[in-house]
């Protein structure tokens, strides 16, 4: 048991769309990651899928709805079965939380991320 300073992490790594695992919560990878324009369109058939924005701003487009802003300090959580895309206009970073094994990529055709171990 240790505090983690989300900053301290963030600071280690520059890649966009790959996830860094920070720590594990129940059957879950406490993940952060920085990115900047869009991912593909996907779903998670079986979870879903929280973002919480720890700087900058982000968009989720929600297949046949209209795009939502998410801020720094706001989370978002898009229902399993919901086809959706993140995507910002300047770099974002935000925490995400998925259960192991769960690929980022759900049912699009880009290649899962590594998601190592900071």
């Amino acid at each position: 048991m240790k505090s983690i300073n989300l900053q301290d992490k963030l600071g280690q790594f520059s890649a966009h769309w790959e996830p860094q695992v920070i720590a594990d919560y129940n059957q879950n990878d406490v993940m952060v990651v920085k990115f900047i324009g869009e991912y593909p369109f996907h779903k998670h058939e079986t979870t879903d899928d929280f973002f919480l924005v720890l700087e900058g701003e982000m968009i989720m487009d929600i297949e046949g709805e209209p795009s939502k802003t998410v801020k720094a300090g706001e989370l978002f959580v898009v229902p399993k079965g919901v086809v959706h895309r993140p995507r910002a206009e300047q770099e974002v970073k935000v925490l995400l939380i998925e259960p192991k094994g769960e690929p980022n990529s759900g049912d699009s055709d880009r290649p899962p991320a590594t998601k190592p171990r900071l």
